[in-house]
């Protein structure tokens, strides 16, 4: 299924010929037209200090026409996975007025710092919320998103999707909807997940990758990603969704900085398919840190395979994870001073002083 929207600047005889021509090819697309309205917003927000009349709006608006029908101003931007078409203001005015909001949270500057950034997002869990808040605050340039795998009914008690995307890609359901969002953000799909063939794409193709948060399952590939984001001075951030744990390893800044804040020897990194099940758990716990883990989680580790298949996350946790590294992601974008470390953002902690 297609997942990039279709655009049509119908002020230019032939997109407006394309835009007629598939509205008869497919008369039951439905259209979305509220023009009116964004110049409206368009033109109060350009305007905060005035005290401005319904009159005053409307001939601001007919200023910002000039001349042109609203038909033609701005965008129509076409969603095939829905059948629906919206009118829209053009990217730099969109842009605008959908980060107003932001200010001065976000200056124009830092604004204009991160629409140069190349951000990979790998897994689409956590990595589903870290990719749709970057989104909502644009806080990239460029962002590359990878997972293989397909959406599962299980996965709605943390994944923000409807029950229609069951079977989809999860990339492709993350990317829809930052589209969604603001059509003209670019984002790049990896729908194999991030491998060992396509590692050196993901990260540099285009541009080295700025900064990679990590959210897969896969411990090989978690190890792989570190290797190569050492290699090429990429910081990497982590989120476990577990007492809101955060990891940071700035590669960037330390160069020589030992993988997973040197927990444990980087020579057990390497042969992973050897080692038998039991192995494979006391190294995931060691990266981990299961001593720091929550009761519940301790609990349910040792009903996987018994009474679960693997272990839980709950959407509080994602949700609260996945804004927690996008945040970090934006500091660290901006060149603010973020530490390497691991830090608990523990919401139980901090409410009852209790784990």
């Amino acid at each position: 299924m297609q997942i990039l929207p279709v655009f049509y600047r119908r002020r230019k005889s032939n997109e407006d010929e394309q835009y007629e021509l598939l509205l008869r090819e497919k008369p039951y697309i439905k259209i979305f037209d509220g023009i009116r309205s964004q110049l409206k917003e368009f033109v109060k927000t350009a305007n905060p200090s005035q005290k401005l009349s319904p009159g005053d709006i409307d001939q601001l608006v007919s200023n910002e026409l000039a001349g042109l029908e609203e038909k033609d101003y701005g965008v129509w931007v076409y969603y095939p996975w829905s059948e629906r078409m919206v009118h829209l203001l053009d990217e730099q005015e969109f842009s605008i007025l959908r980060t107003n909001r932001n200010k001065y949270k976000i200056t124009d500057e830092d604004r204009e710092n991160l629409s140069g950034k190349k951000i990979g997002v790998v897994g689409m869990s956590v990595g589903q919320s870290v990719a749709l808040t970057l989104a909502m605050e644009r806080s990239f340039g460029e962002l590359r998103i990878a997972d293989f795998d397909t959406l599962d009914l299980s996965n709605l008690n943390r994944i923000r999707a409807g029950v229609h995307n069951i079977g989809e890609l999860k990339v492709n359901i993350v990317a829809r909807e930052i589209a969604e969002i603001d059509p003209f953000l670019n984002v790049t799909t990896f729908e194999e997940g991030l491998t060992i063939d396509n590692i050196e794409e993901f990260f540099l193709k285009n541009g080295k990758l700025d900064v990679i948060i990590d959210e897969c399952d896969s411990l090989e590939m978690k190890i792989s990603l570190r290797f190569f984001a050492r290699k090429h001075g990429i910081p990497v951030i982590m989120d476990t969704s577990d007492r809101g744990m955060l990891d940071i390893e700035r590669f960037d800044l330390q160069p020589d900085r030992a993988l997973f804040h040197g927990r444990i020897p980087e020579e057990s990194l390497t042969n992973l398919e050897n080692l038998q099940p039991h192995e494979r758990f006391q190294l995931t716990a060691a990266i981990v840190g299961v001593e720091q883990i929550s009761q519940g989680l301790k609990k349910s580790l040792g009903e996987i395979g018994k009474t679960i298949s693997t272990w839980p996350q709950l959407a509080s946790s994602v949700l609260a994870g996945g804004a927690n590294a996008a945040h970090v992601c934006r500091k660290i974008s901006l060149g603010e001073d973020v530490p390497s470390g691991r830090f608990y953002i523990d919401v139980d902690d901090i409410v009852t002083n209790k784990q």
